[in-house]
């Protein structure tokens, strides 16, 4: 063996050693909510114990939880043809294809190249000559720095941030379709209580006619018994604009045509059962939104140290192996076969401050990706909060506004009594109505939004309240 042979085994050993440098690795979440947020932000204790608890998946039940079947299967719908969640799908495809191309350096390059030769000559000095090669190529670099790994690393963290978002868009899409589910019910309520609305108006007005006719009243209360009544027609085209957009845009979220044909349930669900106290603030963590950002920040991290690495000398292995065949070489007795295998050395000496350049930029980004992930985790936070706050003013709410109808309801029979035997004046039948109708549309709205809330604190907590259970994800 020549002394340049022995030296292939002693380079291969050294690179091949310093090729195992480890990739640094990002903070785990934990941590990383702690260094994204600003100092002056205190997470309370159980956040920070459910941080280092968190595990698995949210159980994802929580549409069941308003017994509607109407319900899941609009959203089934919404899932299956929503545009939206298609584009989703194609981007988590496209992030699979650019961490297979991010992590390819990591294996060798092998190909097959070949060539053929025909010549004719135009004398005898010179002859015909014909001949092929064949041959087999291999090279790979060594990651001497981490470069590869870091780059491949980071498509992978890309690919599962992509993977995260499209669980999002899911809960996402299936929220907004459980809201505006329940808010075309709502409308097609509204419309159905502003046409009895309108009823009461005109049996008023035909009761202020015939007093009038008997000379009880004058033509004061007939013309305001009229205004009441147009008012209420008027309401009733108001009410059913709005029943219309609400059904379009329902229609449009799960892919039909924008035809306002969808009729919504006959009533409102029942609003679930109260929150179950000591819900786990762990879900939080579970949040799809939260993890794919948290890969972001791993994948910019990491694109950090891909950078850096590009300064640094990088070393290819290469190897060749095949044939070759002549007329020439034939003739001359000369051996057709042939192999080879050597390195490749390059450093970067000079690139005017590229290489430099992209080490800040992909720093400068990384510190965006930090900032956006502690806003999104406060947000996060916020939403929880609110949500659950929300939760048991709505339901006081409810229950007052309730009381408050019982007793405008019972006010109107007084009122309307009082003025048919002259008691009372006409205004204060006409006060009465309003607060009746006034307090059955609050009452009906505050049922919407009861259910909206609702939907809005699963989302806010990426899921239902309950745990799944390790059988239920097997």
């Amino acid at each position: 063996m020549t002394k340049a042979n022995r030296s292939i085994p002693v380079i291969l050993a050294a690179t091949i050693l310093l090729a195992a440098c480890a990739v640094k690795q990002p903070p785990p979440t934990e941590e990383l909510i702690e260094e994204a947020l600003p100092e002056t932000t205190v997470i309370p204790p159980d956040y920070e114990e459910a941080a280092n608890a968190a595990t698995g998946k949210v159980a994802d039940g929580w549409l069941a939880t308003f017994g509607d079947p109407e319900l899941e299967a609009i959203v089934a719908e919404a899932i299956q043809n929503n545009l939206n969640l298609r584009a989703a799908v194609a981007r988590v495809d496209a992030a699979a294809g650019f961490a297979t191309q991010a992590g390819a350096e990591l294996t060798p390059v092998v190909g097959l190249g070949g060539t053929g030769l025909a010549q004719e000559g135009f004398s005898t000095a010179d002859p015909s000559l014909s001949g092929s090669s064949v041959q087999l190529k291999a090279s790979w670099e060594l990651d001497l720095w981490g470069r590869v790994r870091s780059q491949a690393q980071a498509g992978q963290a890309a690919f599962e941030a992509a993977q995260y978002q499209l669980e999002w868009a899911y809960q996402s899409i299936a929220a907004q379709t459980a809201k505006l589910w329940f808010l075309v019910t709502e409308a097609k309520l509204q419309l159905d209580l502003a046409n009895e609305a309108l009823a009461l108006y005109e049996r008023t007005l035909e009761l202020v006619e015939a007093k009038y006719e008997q000379g009880q009243v004058t033509s004061r209360e007939v013309a305001l018994a009229r205004a009441r009544v147009a008012t209420g027609k008027a309401t009733i085209r108001r009410a059913e604009a709005a029943r219309q957009q609400a059904t379009r845009a329902l229609e449009v979220l799960l892919g039909r045509y924008p035809a306002a044909q969808i009729e919504g349930a006959e009533d409102l669900v029942a609003t679930p059962p109260p929150i179950p106290a000591g819900i786990p603030s762990e879900l939080l963590e579970r949040r799809p939104d939260l993890r794919a950002a948290e890969r972001a920040v791993a994948a910019r991290f990491l694109s950090i140290q891909t950078a850096e690495a590009a300064r640094l000398p990088t070393i290819s292995l290469t190897a060749g192996a095949g044939s070759t065949s002549a007329e020439l070489t034939d003739l001359l007795a000369i051996d057709n076969e042939f192999w080879s295998i050597g390195a490749n050395f390059m450093a970067p000496i000079f690139t005017g401050g590229a290489l430099e350049a992209q080490v800040d930029i992909n720093s400068a980004e990384f510190q965006a990706a930090m900032a956006e992930y502690g806003l999104l985790a406060l947000q996060a936070f916020a939403e929880v909060e609110q949500g659950l706050a929300n939760d048991t003013l709505l339901r006081e709410r409810e229950m007052y506004l309730r009381e408050a109808l019982a007793d405008s309801e019972e006010a109107l029979r007084v009122a309307t009594a009082q003025f048919k035997v002259g008691r009372v004046d006409f205004l204060d039948v006409l006060q009465a109505q309003g607060q009746v109708v006034a307090t059955r549309v609050d009452l009906m709205n505050l049922r919407d939004i009861r259910l909206q809330q609702r939907v809005d604190l699963h989302l806010a907590l990426g899921g239902s309240f309950e745990e799944r259970d390790e059988a239920d994800e097997s």
